[in-house]
Formats: C-alpha cells, sequence, structure tokens
C-alpha cells in the first residue's frame, strides 16, 4: 500500500529527491561531517531497501531538521565544499532550498502518518491486531482525505491504490466480524450492527466456526449477539464500558472472557478471533542465529562452538524480548527519534537485538563454555 502510493507520480518526485540528498550527504566525508556539525550529531534516517515505510522514515527526519539543513546549504562552510560544486552537490542543495520541496513533504508526510501507524499496529508481536485492523483503516482512510482538504479530485489517486489493497485482503468477512465484535468501534458507533456487509461477513465467520454444530450457529447469530448489541447483563456493567479504552493491554479477547459469560458461543468466537494477529511480517525476518554469528560463508568454527554461539544468541534475543514486555519499555522504530532504534526494520534480517558475530581469527575460547541453564531450547 505504502509502496503504491510512493509510486505515484508526485511522490515518487519527492522520494527520489530525499534520496538522492541523503546519498550525496553520506557518500562524502566532509558533507556528512557537515551536516553533523549543524544537526549536533544528529543523523538522518536513510531510506531501506526491503521496507518502503522507511521512506516515511526518511522524511520525517527531513523535515524534522528543516530549519538545519536550509542554514546548513546557505552556510559558507558549505559552499567551500569541493563536493558541493559538482552537478550532484547543485541538485542536493537546490533540494533543501526548494520551497516545493518541503510542501509536497509535509503532504507526503500527512498522507503516510496514518497509513504508518497502521503498519505499527499489525506489525507490532506483543498484541493481537485482528480487532483493530479495519477500524484503524477506516480511521486511516479518513485522514487521508482530510489530508487532501477533502477533494475528491486531489485524494483520487491515493483512495485508489488504498482500495486495491483493501479490497479482497483486508476486507473478508474475518476482518468485518472482528470489527463488529471489538466494543471500542462497535459500542462507539451502534449503527455498524445494522450495515448489510457486517451482518454477512458475521454469519459467514459463524457458519464457518461452528461448522456443522446448527445450534450454536443458531445460538450465536439469534440471540447472543442480540445481547452483546443491547448490552445485556455484563455487558450493561459499568466496569465493562471502561474497557472499551483502546489502550487497555489485555485486549478485546480478555474484555470478552470477562463480560461474555452470558453468551458463551459468541464468547469462544469472539475471544478466539480477537486474539489473532493480521500480519506474517515477523515470519519475513531473517531469524537465523547461524548467518548472525558466521561472517563468511566459510569458516573455522567447529561445529560444537557454532552450535553453542546460536544458541546463545538465541536465548539472548528472547530474554532481551522478555525484559523489554516486562518493563513496558518497548522501542516503537516507527517513532524513534534515534537513528540507530530503527536500523533493525530497515534492514532485510533486521533484530532490535545487538547480535554478537564472531570471526575467524578469534581465539576458540568458547569450547568449554556451559549453556545457560535457564533457558531451554
Amino acid at each position: 500500500m505504502l509502496q503504491g502510493i510512493g509510486n505515484l507520480p508526485r511522490f515518487k518526485k519527492v522520494i527520489d529527491q530525499a534520496k538522492s540528498f541523503t546519498i550525496f550527504v553520506y557518500g562524502h566525508t566532509r558533507t556528512l561531517e557537515c551536516l553533523r556539525y549543524f544537526t549536533e550529531g544528529k543523523e538522518l534516517v536513510r531510506p531501506g531497501v526491503t521496507r518502503f515505510a522507511s521512506y516515511f522514515l526518511t522524511l520525517n527526519s527531513m523535515q524534522e531538521k528543516k530549519d538545519q539543513l536550509r542554514k546548513m546549504v546557505v552556510h559558507s562552510r558549505w559552499d567551500s565544499l569541493k563536493d558541493v560544486k559538482s552537478k550532484k552537490g547543485k541538485e542536493a542543495t537546490a533540494t533543501i532550498l526548494s520551497p516545493a520541496f518541503w510542501k509536497d513533504v509535509k503532504l507526503m508526510l500527512a498522507v503516510f502518518e496514518p497509513l504508518v501507524k497502521v503498519l505499527r499496529l499489525v506489525d507490532g508481536d506483543v498484541k493481537p491486531s485482528m480487532g483493530f485492523l479495519y477500524g484503524e483503516l477506516l480511521k486511516a482512510k479518513r485522514e487521508v482525505k482530510e489530508a487532501f482538504g477533502n477533494v475528491e479530485s486531489r485524494f483520487k489517486d491515493v483512495m485508489a491504490v488504498i482500495e486495491k489493497k483493501m479490497n479482497g485482503r483486508l476486507d473478508s468477512p474475518l476482518h468485518l466480524t472482528a470489527f463488529l465484535l471489538n466494543p471500542h468501534y462497535s459500542y462507539a458507533n451502534p449503527s455498524i450492527f445494522d450495515e448489510p456487509k457486517m451482518n454477512e461477513a458475521f454469519i459467514s465467520c459463524v457458519e464457518q466456526f461452528y461448522y456443522h454444530d446448527e445450534d450454536q450457529q443458531e445460538q450465536a447469530a439469534n440471540f447472543e449477539l442480540k445481547k452483546f448489541q443491547n448490552r445485556e447483563g455484563p455487558f450493561s456493567k459499568k466496569l465493562a464500558r471502561t474497557f472499551q479504552n483502546y489502550d487497555y493491554n489485555p485486549g478485546r479477547a480478555s474484555w470478552w472472557r470477562l463480560y461474555g459469560t452470558e453468551t458463551p458461543a459468541l464468547q469462544k468466537m469472539a475471544t478466539r478471533i480477537l486474539s489473532l494477529t493480521s500480519s506474517s511480517s515477523g515470519c519475513e525476518r531473517n531469524w537465523s542465529g547461524f548467518e548472525g554469528i558466521h561472517t563468511k560463508k566459510r569458516n573455522r568454527l567447529t561445529t560444537t562452538r557454532l552450535n553453542k554461539l546460536v544458541y546463545i544468541q538465541f536465548n539472548n534475543r528472547l530474554m532481551n524480548n522478555r525484559e523489554k514486555i516486562k518493563s513496558k519499555k518497548i522501542t516503537d522504530v516507527l517513532l524513534s527519534s534515534d537513528t540507530t532504534e530503527a536500523q533493525g526494520f530497515l534492514q532485510e534480517g533486521g533484530d532490535d537485538c545487538a547480535q554478537v558475530v564472531f570471526r575467524d581469527g578469534e581465539e576458540d575460547e568458547m569450547e568449554d563454555t556451559e549453556v545457560v541453564p535457564e533457558l531451554r531450547r
């Protein structure tokens, strides 16, 4: 979706200009020193090869440093650099001084930000996201239209890309049913219960979930949904309404386990659906401990030592993730102001845990090392 929008002519031009500028600055020692001088050591987030959302990070980073960058390219220190006098150097200077460039950057950030929020939601591995995906996409579409002043001729191309990616993928009966059963949305807007496509999606999921069990189908669809809709029984409790908050950590599944006791068939179905994730992006990352340890395809590590190193490194990742969850200090790389926090997100196989790399010339100090006893394979 982000890639499709970024390939639209107006946005592609902005991305290419930002990419060319960062490549030029980071491609020469003197220009990089000049950048760090004017930004007081802060780096620009450079576009990644495998993640299109990295362009949002790059543009956002440039927007945050807009004043420093403009001050830099008009300073004598920048003008005195030999590389700046080249064709690419002049283009980089012109980009930063162009009001049209910054206007388009602002617009692109306004368009990308709602969609990146959805990406953050589905790309996370802490909370189930199925119950929020469709609702947040609807919200993102509204915000994108607002970014264009709600003028259809301006947002038509962008909305066409979003609709193309949503249709048949993100508006399936499962997504719509999760949206319906999430009190954060359905209780805030009761008209959702009256929408034909929501009812059709719900019935489809009920028939699939309770396959060949007509009694449970009838119970969930004809009786229990009405209780949920009318807030009868435990659903009517004052405490139940406080759990409609989006940021409620345990999630909607826990809400249903607590308040859906008088609607067992619907409770079972809602708990299962709202406990689902909505993306396989975690599977796309390179989780190979071997590649994190090897510096070459051929090396002199013994099999025993290699197995121990892989075991330690993999468990080190698990321990780090566990500590982050316990401390609730989970870094959101898409919001991080520290460039280094985003590097794992930008690179194929990136990880937010530091990888321990062992080179061929190191002494074999691990042969007699005991593995950590608390962790299991």
